[in-house]
This record gives structure tokens, sequence and C-alpha cells, in this order.
């Protein structure tokens, strides 16, 4: 996988105004962040994006998601089933490098979004 045509393609999306953030992966971004420049230098950057207003629904079917993957055997982070419920309720593909969303997407009713497509 080439992590430059992901960012050139999160570039396009960012550009065209198609990408959405929510909380917790604004979170994620900037946890573990070390230096204190970097993590407000980042922070700065994330203060464009507005976060997608989540709703109850979508917390149950991440909860849902969370339930069917295990009984396949497939495990994940609470954050990567609510992306992924937000992603299914929204119609909304999901553009990632995390490998896991693969196994996800056995079990589940998402859509990855593949640079150049």
């Amino acid at each position: 996988m080439q992590s430059g045509r992901y960012v050139e393609e999160l570039t396009e999306l960012i550009r065209d105004v198609r990408a959405q953030l929510i909380g917790p992966v604004r979170q994620e971004l900037l946890n573990g962040i070390k230096s204190d420049k970097q993590f407000m230098l980042l922070k700065g950057h994330l203060e464009a994006f507005a976060d997608l207003d989540l709703e109850r629904e979508d917390y149950e079917l991440a909860a849902e998601y969370f339930n069917q993957t295990g009984k396949k055997g497939v495990q994940g982070s609470n954050t990567d089933f609510l992306i992924c419920a937000i992603s299914t309720r929204r119609d909304m593909p999901i553009l990632t490098t995390d490998r896991g969303f693969y196994h996800y997407q056995s079990v589940l009713p998402i859509k990855l979004h593949e640079p150049g497509r």
C-alpha cells in the first residue's frame, strides 16, 4: 500500500469538501503526540474541520457491529466500529490505511474508498 497515494487522495477529498471528521477520530489523531508544538500544529490544522454530528443510532449500530464481528472472530476498537456505523448510516465510504477495515468489510456492509476510484 502506498501512503503517498492516500495522502494525495485525502488532499483531493479535502479540496473538494468531501472529507468528514468525527470527534473520536480527531482525538485519535491527537493522542500520543509527544511534542506540544506538533500537537498544537495538528490541532490547528484540524480546526478547519467541523465534527460530524453523531446520533444515538450511530452508537447503537456501532455496538451491533462490535457484537456481530466478535461472533465471527473479528476484533476491533470501539472507534473503528463507530466509524463503520457512521459510514453505513450515511452511505459514506471510508478512506483508511488501517487493514482492520478490510477484515470488518468481510462481515459488515461498509464501503472502503480506494485512491483513484
